[in-house]
C-alpha cells in the first residue's frame, strides 16, 4: 500500500488538505499527516479539522511562530526525523508556506518522491517569502499538481518534464463544492451579525507584505473605515493583522463602523463569502472563493498568481498606496459579474492526485 505523508500546517492547507484526504482514502492509500504547528491558535488550526470532518493529524510538530528563517529550521529537523521514522513513499505538500518549504527541503535531502500540489503558481514578485517557498517546492519535486493551465505553462517554460506536470484543476473548488451544503445549514453567522445577504462588504487582511508595511496597512484600514460609511463592512481579524493594529490606537480608529470580528471558521467563512456584495482581501485562496461563489473582488496587492481571475473579470487588482483609490475599486466593482468559464477544473482535482499518488508510486 502507497504510503503518503502529509505536510501542512496553515489555514489554507487544512481547507486544501480536506477533499484530498478523502480521496487518498477511497483510493485505498495510507496516509500520515503532519501539522506544523505553523498557525497554532485554535481559532485558525483546530476548528478546520473539525469542521471540515479531518481526522487529528497523527503527528503535531507544535513549531509555532517565528522569523522565517527560525520556523523554518525547526520545522525542516522536525519533518526529517518523522520521515526518518515513518518511511513514506511519497511526502505531499501543500502551496507556499514555510511548512511547505520544509517539508519539501526535508524529503529532498533523504531522496523522498516530493509531490507539490498547487504547483505552477507564480506572481513574478521574489519579494514575497510564498514566491521563494512555492519556486523551491517546485525545483525539487517529482510530481507536481498544477491547478490550471497558466500553472502548467509556467512549468513547461522553466524546463519541468511534461511527465512530470499533472494538470488537475484546484482542489480548493473541490472543498467549496464538498462543503457548500454543510455550510448552508449549520453556519448561523449572518443571523449572529444581523447581516442581509447582498447587503454588506467582507474584507480579509493578512498578508505581510500589508500588514507588515505601516503605510499599506493605514491605507487599507482607512479604506475599509470610509466604506463603512456606506456600507455594512465585515472584517474577520487574522492574528497578525490583530497584533499591528492593538498595538497602535491610531490604526484601530481608522476602521471607522467596521463591524470587527474574530477569525471564523471555514463552513461561516463560506457563509460570509456567499451572501457578500463584495471581497476585498489580500488573500490568494480567498479571491478564488469569491469567484467559486460568484461575488466580485478586490485585491490588495499589486500582483497575483490567480490571473484566470483578473481575465474573466471576477477579481480586480488594487496596490493599497492611497486611500482613495481603494475605495474606488470597492465602489466600482459592487455589484459587477465576469464572465463565465471552468478555469478551476470540475470539482475532481482530488481523485485525479489520489489516481496519481497510486499510480506513480
Amino acid at each position: 500500500m502507497t504510503h503518503v505523508l502529509t505536510v501542512i500546517g496553515a489555514r489554507p492547507q487544512f481547507i486544501k488538505a480536506s477533499p484530498v484526504s478523502r480521496a487518498l482514502r477511497a483510493q485505498g492509500l495510507q496516509e500520515t499527516v503532519v501539522h506544523t504547528g505553523q498557525h497554532y491558535d485554535a481559532s485558525m488550526s483546530q476548528v478546520f479539522f473539525d469542521e471540515l470532518g479531518m481526522d487529528p493529524p497523527q503527528v503535531h510538530l507544535d513549531i509555532g511562530s517565528g522569523t522565517h528563517g527560525d520556523q523554518t529550521g525547526r520545522m525542516l529537523a522536525a519533518i526529517e526525523r518523522t520521515i526518518l521514522a515513518s518511511h513514506p513513499d511519497v511526502v505531499l505538500v501543500y502551496g507556499d508556506t514555510n511548512s511547505t518549504l520544509a517539508g519539501a527541503l526535508a524529503a529532498a535531502k533523504l531522496r523522498v518522491p516530493i509531490a507539490h500540489v498547487e504547483a505552477g503558481l507564480r506572481s513574478w514578485n521574489r519579494a514575497m517569502p510564498e514566491e521563494i517557498n512555492r519556486i523551491v517546492a517546485d525545483a525539487v519535486s517529482d510530481l507536481l499538481f498544477a491547478p490550471t493551465l497558466v500553472a502548467v505553462e509556467n512549468l513547461t517554460q522553466e524546463g519541468r518534464p511534461a511527465d512530470a506536470i499533472v494538470r488537475t484543476g484546484d482542489v480548493m473548488f473541490d472543498a467549496a463544492l464538498q462543503h457548500s451544503s454543510a455550510a448552508d445549514a449549520r453556519s448561523t453567522i449572518l443571523a449572529s451579525l444581523a447581516l442581509t445577504k447582498g447587503r454588506y462588504l467582507l474584507a480579509t487582511v493578512h498578508r505581510a507584505e500589508n500588514t507588515d508595511d505601516p503605510e499599506r496597512l493605514r491605507v487599507i484600514l482607512g479604506a475599509l473605515g470610509d466604506l463603512s460609511r456606506r456600507h455594512v463592512v465585515v472584517l474577520p481579524l487574522h492574528p497578525r493583522t490583530r497584533t499591528h493594529i492593538h498595538a497602535n490606537d491610531e490604526l484601530l480608529a481608522l476602521l471607522g463602523d467596521t463591524q470587527v470580528i474574530p477569525p471564523v471558521g471555514y463552513l461561516d467563512m463560506i457563509a460570509l463569502e456567499r451572501s457578500a456584495a463584495l471581497i476585498v482581501t489580500d488573500s490568494g485562496g480567498v479571491q478564488k472563493e469569491a469567484y467559486f461563489h460568484g461575488v466580485p473582488c478586490v485585491t490588495l496587492r499589486n500582483e497575483t498568481e490567480w490571473t484566470e481571475l483578473i481575465a474573466l473579470g471576477w477579481n480586480r487588482l488594487c496596490p493599497p498606496d492611497r486611500v482613495e483609490r481603494v475605495v474606488a475599486a470597492a465602489e466600482a466593482a459592487v455589484g459587477t459579474l465576469g464572465l463565465q468559464g471552468s478555469p478551476y477544473g470540475d470539482g475532481n482535482a482530488s481523485a485525479l492526485i489520489a489516481q496519481s499518488l497510486a499510480s506513480r508510486f
